[in-house]
């Protein structure tokens, strides 16, 4: 069996793909560099993902779709009648390649995972001065 490539950079990742879904991966990057521009972008578990006060939200793509992914806070809750329309886990979503990518929604989903990942690093500080 291959051994599955491991990327160093999120430059990496993206190359790998064709230039369709590149530039798609490309566009959810920058998205979530505008919504979350403090945040450290990294590869984990092999895909691109950004953080910011702990593990803020991954992207990554496949065949057919490009997902985007968080651990399973509010986020999902707080925007489910704008994921309704969309193939969803308790903490991804994923967004076909043959719709339009709702790039403003990841935006806005980018920028809630930042002020909740904020304000639980703060209640957990609070939490330690006491």
């Amino acid at each position: 069996m291959a051994e599955r490539e491991k990327f160093e950079t999120v430059d990496a990742y993206i190359d790998t793909f064709p230039e369709s879904v590149q530039a798609i991966l490309q566009q959810i990057r920058k998205i979530m560099k505008e919504n979350a521009p403090d945040a450290e972008e990294l590869i984990s578990y092999q895909i691109p993902a950004f953080k910011y006060y702990g593990m803020l939200i991954y992207f990554s793509a496949y065949q057919k779709h490009v997902s985007v992914s968080t651990a399973p806070f509010k986020v999902f809750e707080v925007y489910k009648k704008e994921l309704s329309a969309y193939k969803r886990s308790k903490s991804t979503v994923q967004f076909p390649l043959s719709q339009p990518v709702p790039y403003q929604l990841i935006g806005e989903m980018t920028k809630f995972r930042v002020k909740e990942n904020k304000e639980i690093a703060e209640a957990k500080a609070a939490k330690k001065k006491k």
